[in-house]
């Protein structure tokens, strides 16, 4: 360990900490084994406390859809509070008070008000017959109205006592002649229905033919002014009109088959036909009472001493291994330390030993690699520093030099001087313009501004502003057309059309300066899934496999004699990757020494 770091740092104790967190963790694990039997009780409470809840809801749903309003409902409530021993308050839906079990059956005596509990905040559901609550009754109808809610279609006494005689006489009908047993029982909404032993509902006569009963008077009149309503509705929304019929379990449905805009419509009129029938909607608080006569689960250790020595035998183990993994861990952490060291104090050869394939191992290889790469890097420093003061130091000399032959007489500063004084200054402002660029391009300073841009276009003008090059080079410079597209225009790209010819123009006039005469240079574009190829081909000198991926680096050049016939400045391609970047684009070469080198640039096509 070094000496400088404290021992709370160190790994070892780090390590030893998270020893005693898993050991706390195994503790508290082994205590909730010893005390999972009490989980069945509690899962089964409650169960329970669901049940009772569902049940509460569906018998109070049922007194809504039956009644128009709360008033002797208390009876019903405390019933359900007694046989659940839940405590049932309702009140509006502005927290006024409508019915609470825990209420005494008389009226209190004048003065303060009873000494009750307040009931949960949180209401356990909405009692309105008109929105069931399907959370609680995942069986409840697909409208949300409750089955039970019968409004203006519930029969009259006579009629029921009608329908009912009517029915038996069916059911001995088909018990004589077909041998079905059915019974006359009445469904949810109070209507008579005959049904057979298995449930199914019979709403066809015994007598050839068989028809559908017919409808009572009460049925008759509330199914039109149901239609009524229905039809106004769809009339609003230009649909057309639709025929209700009862269904054999009593509910209005449409004939035709509904589609999604008489099915709404006929849902909201049923609601606004049964408003006036049903209760008013009430919040539903279900909650134990206040004094429960049973006691709350409590858990327990069941043995104590045995959790003990586990939760001991478990904390010894995790120390031990602890300290075994940290002392292991800590070696190799120590070299990587030593190591760091030495390259900050400017030791560009420190590298650490890598073993084994652990996470260790891998920082250890990623650490020789940023070190590889850093001595890279500052060699290219070196030699960037060197080839910039090269570059910079010879054309200025020859101007320097020149200018004191004029000055002290010995030449004249006549036209030839002054375009070869002109001609090195260009290439000084070329080189500087370079490193602008370059820099502006680090530094994210560098504006885009894109358009599309016709790719075969662009070819051509870039191989015309570099036609002159060529042809004094004696190469030969060529567009290639692109295949056969079935769009008018060629491939296209979302690009700015300056800076992406610049990127070409380097590109072309790189591969026109390393072609001997006779040479061909070929510029083609090809599009392929979502994207666009830009190939540059020469047939040049070509470059080495092992300065392939040196190529782009700044001040990198093949002639290593920086020679100006041969050797730009060493910064055209490393400007054509950062523009190519900038573009969300890729660059790449592939070259054969003696054969000839193709630089492709592939960016995203155009979508329009």
């Amino acid at each position: 360990m070094p000496r400088d770091t404290p021992l709370r740092r160190s790994l070892t104790a780090r390590l030893l900490a998270l020893s005693a967190l898993v050991s706390l963790c195994s503790i508290a694990a082994t205590a909730w084994l010893a005390a999972r039997t009490t989980t069945g009780a509690i899962k089964q409470e409650q169960t329970q406390a669901i049940a009772d809840q569902t049940r509460i809801y569906h018998q109070l749903l049922g007194w809504a859809a039956t009644h128009p309003d709360w008033n002797g409902a208390q009876d019903t409530v405390r019933r359900l509070a007694a046989a659940t021993g839940q405590r049932i308050v309702l009140t509006t839906p502005h927290a006024e008070p409508v019915i609470d079990s825990a209420a005494p059956a008389a009226p209190p005596s004048p003065g303060p008000a009873a000494d009750r509990p307040a009931p949960p905040r949180t209401p356990t559901a909405i009692v309105d017959p008109l929105s069931v609550d399907l959370a609680l009754l995942p069986d409840g109808p697909a409208d949300r109205i409750d089955a039970r809610a019968a409004g203006p279609f519930r029969p009259t006494p006579d009629e029921h006592r009608a329908r009912q005689n009517d029915l038996q006489q069916q059911a001995d009908c088909l018990r004589s002649l077909l041998g079905i047993e059915a019974t006359v029982t009445d469904d949810l909404a109070g209507r008579p229905q005959l049904r057979t032993a298995d449930g199914q509902v019979l709403g066809r006569r015994c007598e050839t033919p068989m028809v559908v009963s017919a409808a009572d008077r009460t049925e008759t009149a509330a199914l039109a002014d149901l239609t009524g309503l229905v039809n106004a509705c769809l009339a609003r929304r230009q649909a057309r009109a639709v025929t209700l019929t009862l269904g054999p379990d009593g509910i209005p449905t449409g004939e035709p088959r509904q589609d999604r805009a008489a099915s709404e419509c006929l849902t909201n009129a049923r609601r606004q036909q049964l408003v006036p029938y049903v209760a008013p909607p009430v919040l539903l608080f279900v909650g134990t009472p206040a004094d429960p006569a049973g006691q709350a689960p409590v858990l327990t250790a069941a043995h104590p001493g045995r959790v003990t020595e586990v939760a001991a035998l478990v904390l010894a183990v995790t120390v031990a291994v602890t300290v075994a993994v940290g002392l292991r861990l800590s070696q190799p952490l120590h070299a990587l330390t030593h190591a760091a060291r030495r390259m900050a104090d400017g030791d560009l050869t420190a590298r650490v030993r890598v073993t084994g394939r652990n996470e260790i191992s891998g920082l250890a290889a990623a650490f020789n690699a940023m070190a590889e790469r850093r001595r890279q890097l500052e060699d290219l420093r070196k030699a960037m520093v060197g080839d910039v003061a090269h570059e910079l130091r010879t054309p200025l000399s020859n101007i320097r030099g020149w200018l004191e032959a004029v000055e002290d007489g010995v030449a004249t500063a006549d036209r030839a001087l002054t375009g070869s004084l002109l001609e090195e200054a260009m290439l000084l402002q070329h080189l500087i313009d370079d490193l602008r660029d370059l820099a502006a391009a680090d530094a994210g300073e560098l504006v885009l501004h894109p358009e599309p841009v016709d790719v075969d276009d662009l070819l051509t003008q870039v191989a015309n502003a570099h036609g002159a090059q060529a042809k004094t080079a004696g190469v030969t410079l060529a567009v290639e057309p692109s295949p056969a597209d079935p769009s008018p225009a060629g491939p296209e790209v979302l690009a700015d059309p300056v800076r992406l010819r610049q990127a070409l123009g380097n590109l072309v006039s790189n591969a026109v300066r390393h072609t001997p005469a006779g040479g061909v240079v070929t510029l083609r574009a090809r599009a392929a899934a979502g994207a666009v190829r830009i190939e540059v081909a020469d047939t040049g000198h070509g470059i080495a496999a092992a300065d392939l991926p040196l190529v782009f680096e700044r001040f990198w050049r093949a002639d290593r004699s920086r020679n100006r016939q041969t050797g730009g400045s060493g910064l055209g391609l490393a400007i054509v990757r950062k523009l190519v970047e900038l573009h969300d684009g890729t660059v790449q070469v592939a070259s054969t020494p003696g054969t000839g080198s193709v630089f492709t640039v592939t960016l995203p096509a155009a979508e329009f």
